[in-house]
């Protein structure tokens, strides 16, 4: 089994700005080298797509993301997003009917912060991956979401259904 990992930025990856002018140049949050610390069993490969504050996330963004799951070999993909748009990206993927299992994962607390829930998130995420039947989920502090039953209660920081 092969993951193919898809960054896009947001939260998870240390990425804290308010506008484009001020986004930072470079990513805070390893996420390769969490996995090689883990040292995990199973192959991977990341895909950096773009990297960007999920607010800022455009259409184009996420048709480069259909263009990226479509054309990938591996049939288990992890997408690395911000929270703040996530349903719309996963509601926008579910609705290509892909024959993948696609699971996008984030963080509430910045990735590089020492009380962050990004490593937590993200290697749950990559278990959630392996267990999934065929379809597009949100994965986050502990629970797995479908596309189609999801909403995000910003006062709680938690996603529900």
């Amino acid at each position: 089994m092969k993951i193919r990992i898809i960054t896009t930025g947001g939260t998870i990856e240390g990425l804290e700005y308010e506008n484009e002018d001020n986004r930072p140049q470079e990513v805070n949050v390893d996420l390769r080298g969490f996995l090689e610390a883990s040292n995990v069993s199973f192959e991977y490969v990341f895909d950096f797509a773009f990297q960007k504050d999920s607010r800022f996330i455009s259409s184009e963004d996420r048709k480069l993301l259909i263009s990226k799951i479509v054309n990938s070999p591996e049939d288990k993909i992890l997408i690395t997003h911000g929270t703040l748009t996530m349903i719309e990206t996963s509601q926008f993927l579910g609705g290509h009917n892909l024959d993948k299992v696609v699971v996008l994962v984030g963080s509430f607390i910045l990735g590089s912060a020492e009380n962050s829930d990004a490593s937590f998130n993200f290697g749950y995420a990559i278990h959630a991956l392996q267990t999934l039947d065929v379809g597009v989920y949100i994965a986050m502090n502990g629970r797995i979401f479908s596309w189609k039953n999801v909403k995000k209660n910003s006062i709680a920081n938690r996603f529900e259904r």
